[in-house]
Order: C-alpha cells, then sequence, then structure tokens
C-alpha cells in the first residue's frame, strides 16, 4: 500500500519541522511538501498532488481560508483531504473551514500523535469518524490580536494588503479608548499613519479597500454569524467609521463578559 503524501502549510517553522519530525517516523505516512504560506502550498499542489493537507490560517502573503478557496475554485483532477489547524477556536471560524471543505479543525496546541490518527482516519488508514469535523485540545484565551485575526480572515480581508494592518490597529485603538472614534480624521487616522510611518490620507484608502474586499468577496453572511444577528447588508457598504466602530462594539463587549 502506498504512503499518505502530506503536505504541511503552515509559517511557523518550528512547528512545521516538528510535526514533519514526527510523521515522518510514521509508517504509512510521507511528508511530500512543507509550505510557509498559501501561494506556496498552490504550487506544490501541483507538483506533489498530496492526499492530505494539513493548514494553519493565519499565515502571511496567502493565508489558510484564501488558499483553501483557491483549491476549490481550479479543482485539481484529485481534491485532497484537508486538516484545518488554528489556535482560533470560535465558531464561525471552524465553520468556514468546514465550508471550504476541512474534514477536521484541531485547535492548537495539539498532540501530534492526534494529528497523525487523523491524517489516518480521514485518509481511510484508520478508525471511522465519528462526524466531518472535531476540535482537539481544551479552550484558551485568545488575545485581541488573534480575535482581529480571526475574524478578518473570516470575513475574506487577507492579511497581506496593507489596510489589514491599519484595520487591526485602528479596532485596537478604539477598544481601548472609545472616543477616539470621533476623532477618525483628526486622531486616528494620524495616529496609525506615524505607527507604520505613512500618511493618514493613505491609511484611509487603505482601511477603505480592505473593507471593499471583504464586501466583494460576499461574506457578508458570515460576518453577521459572527456578531449572532444581522449588522450587514451587502448593498449596505459601511464606512470606515462604522465598520471599525462595529468590530470594535463587539470586541469590548466579549471583553467585559469574559
Amino acid at each position: 500500500m502506498e504512503d499518505i503524501k502530506v503536505m504541511l502549510v503552515e509559517d511557523n517553522g518550528e512547528l512545521r519541522r516538528g510535526i514533519k519530525a514526527y510523521l515522518d517516523r510514521q509508517e504509512g505516512v510521507k511528508v511530500v511538501a512543507e509550505c510557509i504560506n498559501g501561494l506556496e502550498a498552490l504550487e506544490a499542489m501541483g507538483k506533489h498532488s498530496p492526499d492530505v493537507v494539513v493548514t494553519d490560517i493565519i499565515m502571511p502573503q496567502m493565508d489558510g481560508y484564501s488558499f483553501l478557496e483557491e483549491v476549490r475554485r481550479q479543482q485539481p483532477e484529485r481534491m485532497p483531504r484537508v486538516i484545518v489547524t488554528s489556535a482560533l477556536g470560535r465558531d464561525d471560524f471552524i465553520t468556514r473551514a468546514v465550508e471550504l471543505g476541512a474534514q477536521y479543525y484541531m485547535i492548537k496546541p495539539f498532540e501530534t500523535a492526534v494529528l497523525c490518527s487523523r491524517i489516518k482516519e480521514i485518509s481511510g488508514r484508520g478508525l471511522p469518524m465519528a462526524g466531518p469535523v472535531r476540535m482537539t485540545a481544551a479552550s484558551q484565551v485568545v488575545s485581541l490580536d488573534e480575535k482581529l485575526a480571526g475574524l478578518f480572515l473570516t470575513i475574506g480581508i487577507p492579511a497581506h494588503i496593507k489596510g489589514y494592518q491599519f484595520l487591526r490597529e485602528a479596532v485596537k485603538m478604539v477598544v481601548e479608548n472609545p472616543d477616539v472614534i470621533n476623532r477618525i480624521t483628526k486622531e486616528l487616522y494620524p495616529g496609525i499613519g506615524r505607527r507604520f510611518n505613512t500618511t493618514a490620507s493613505k491609511v484611509e484608502r487603505a482601511i477603505r479597500h480592505a473593507i471593499e474586499v471583504a464586501w466583494s468577496r460576499g461574506r457578508i453572511d458570515t460576518l453577521n454569524k459572527a456578531f449572532g444577528c444581522q449588522v450587514a447588508l451587502r448593498e449596505d457598504k459601511p464606512t470606515n467609521g462604522e465598520f471599525i466602530a462595529m468590530i470594535a462594539d463587539k470586541l469590548a463587549l466579549e471583553q467585559r463578559s469574559a
């Protein structure tokens, strides 16, 4: 019987190498490619035709969600089975991963032995799966940065565009000081500009572009699910200030109720 061909997509080099070292010692499993982001993974897909892809979500240049979207769009002859690994354990993040084809969503940190078992299960070499997705590892405290990263990626704002970083800083500033949203042009944009060595006008344009990207990708339902109610409509794109305030209010409420 041929070995299960596994591709690892993970920008944390230490973690990736540790997983590879473990899997290489297991009978019937072979790591055929290691990638640090979705762009590298797309190229490796054509060369190696992996049976299983183990991918992180938050990565530079192309995140895990964008990678899985592109794989579905390309529709390779041999569609790999997918295991998503992430420190982000919110239901909406998991739902998005499953919608894009993930069979398992494993929360970091996890046991590498458990990952190997999941690889064998979805390849038909282990015990039957109990369901389409299963979470492993205990729940953990998620930082504000992690929450923002997961939320932005879920609704379709890719990590490589400038507006992603600017939006993250803007929301954090408003969470820390809610009144700053009322001084968006005089204080918030210039403050972000100083941190990133750019102008306030470029900050404003980049944030507007990031919001436009999210709306053009049609993930408004995902945004509404994240909030638990209808906060946005496809035909009613929010202004920069409205979007920043909406996200900041949600995260501030979560912090107070934690």
